[in-house]
């Protein structure tokens, strides 16, 4: 028999090897199995408006995205992005009050030698230290001035009145973070604000005084004191702050994105 020739036009190339390999692979039934029909992985819809919003949908990541962004979402502006900024905030808050906890004790005898030595002795531990007093001042301010532009725009009108509500409690959350941490480092200014502090609690009427002694774990300020208030500071009051913002992100798509101008 006659052997076939091979011309050297009919040659491939890698490049046209490895896509006969890349279609074969995602061809099989393995990779059907495990990528959903619209994944951006998988083959078998043709380019149409219809079939794009599919492969949102049926994307882990990009599902948390709308299908459709209103032109005003994307415009650059003076109020960019304020929600989003405040997210990240908190993001780095949490990545960054992590790091603390590991060089970090909630007693009276070893709060404040466990800052100094993070400060002093941690490899990094000022810069991290910093940035999360600092990026708690941000979040402050970005969410106050996310609120203000809220409110400028009339964002809270229907059928938003419920979010501003939300937002308003994200709010109140943001400043009880804040406070919390304030007497983390259980110097005098953490005392005399804790001192402050309670003490206005103490005047709300009918549990004033049961309120009060919750806050302080007994009578006087102690090694009591400083625990509840680190577990307000690193569990409660971040817990509850997780639960609301899922809530207002979820209403923000639910009432037709982010609010436009005037």
């Amino acid at each position: 028999m006659a052997k076939t020739m091979e011309r050297p036009g009919d040659k491939k190339t890698p490049g046209q090897r490895l896509s006969e390999i890349v279609d074969k692979t995602q061809g099989s039934q393995a990779w059907n199995s495990i990528f959903r029909p619209g994944s951006v992985f998988r083959k078998g819809y043709t380019d149409s408006p219809r079939n794009r919003s599919y492969v949102i949908m049926n994307s882990v990541l990009y599902h948390l995205h709308p299908v459709k962004v209103k032109r005003h979402a994307v415009k650059v502006s003076y109020t960019l992005c304020l929600g989003g900024l405040s997210f990240f905030l908190f993001i780095l808050l949490t990545v960054t009050g992590i790091f603390l906890m590991f060089f970090y004790r909630p007693t009276a005898a070893q709060a404040w030698t466990d800052i100094y030595t993070l400060q002093t002795s941690v490899t990094f531990g000022l810069l991290v230290r910093n940035m999360h007093r600092w990026a708690a001042h941000l979040m402050v301010i970005s969410v106050f001035l996310h609120m203000a532009r809220v409110f400028y725009h009339g964002a809270y009108k229907p059928p938003r009145e419920f979010n501003w509500v939300i937002g308003v409690i994200l709010l109140t959350l943001t400043l009880l973070l804040s406070f919390t941490g304030y007497l983390l480092p259980w110097d005098q200014l953490a005392l005399w604000a804790v001192t402050v502090g309670t003490n206005m609690m103490g005047y709300t009427p009918v549990f004033g005084d049961q309120v009060r002694f919750v806050l302080l774990g007994g009578r006087e300020i102690g090694t009591d004191t400083l625990l509840r208030w680190y577990v307000l500071h690193v569990l409660f009051v971040p817990f509850v702050t997780v639960i609301f913002l899922a809530i207002h992100f979820w209403r923000v798509r639910k009432d037709g994105g982010i609010s436009g101008p005037l």
